[in-house]
């Protein structure tokens, strides 16, 4: 209220601009009758309380602006939060990618061994299975060529025997091994 009184004694005792002629306080004037306006424009602004709905508006906007800031920085913060537990968990991952690879390099190593390994016997089998054939192969043969002597000898033997029997001795060995049979049977 006092802004008030000070602004109307300041523009009351103003010297005018020298626009209009005759006494300033004349309705004649249109400085005062200006000032008069802009007084009661004033005054009802004032009689409204349109400074205080302004002042009002204007402390409402910057509550406004206060929260919004306020939730932007909470925003931020839980993001930050966030983008600090999404790199920890791609660390996380990434390590125990590294760990994943790093036990297959281990199990191929450990398969390449092994397949080695089996590989190796599988050659002594083969080698062992092959030299069994072999010794089969070689007793087979001997095998048999012992039983080609035994056909030539007794096939010798029969020739020979055949040659220096006469039948009366024939008889006398028949005889000789009925009886040697009865012997052994009884």
């Amino acid at each position: 209220m006092r802004n008030l009184t000070a602004l109307i004694l300041s523009l009351g005792f103003a010297s005018p601009a020298l626009a209009a002629s005759g006494p300033f306080f004349s309705l004649h004037n249109t400085n005062f009758v200006v000032l008069l306006a802009f007084i009661v424009f004033v005054g009802v602004l004032f009689y409204f309380k349109v400074p205080g709905m302004i002042g009002g508006a204007l402390d409402t906007r910057a509550a406004g602006i206060k929260s919004e800031l306020d939730e932007a920085r909470a925003l931020r913060e839980e993001a930050q939060t966030l983008l600090a537990s999404y790199e920890r968990k791609q660390k996380e991952v990434q390590e125990q990618a590294d760990r994943i690879v790093a036990h297959a390099r281990t199990d191929a190593a450990a398969a390449a061994e092994q397949a080695k390994a089996d590989l190796a016997a599988s050659i002594t089998r083969r080698l062992a299975a092959a030299e069994d054939q072999i010794a089969s192969a070689q007793a087979a043969a001997v095998k048999e060529v012992r039983d080609q002597a035994v056909t030539i000898a007794v096939a010798a033997a029969n020739s020979v025997i055949t040659k220096q029997m006469t039948a009366a001795e024939g008889n006398r060995l028949i005889d000789a091994a009925i009886a040697d049979v009865e012997a052994k049977l009884h």
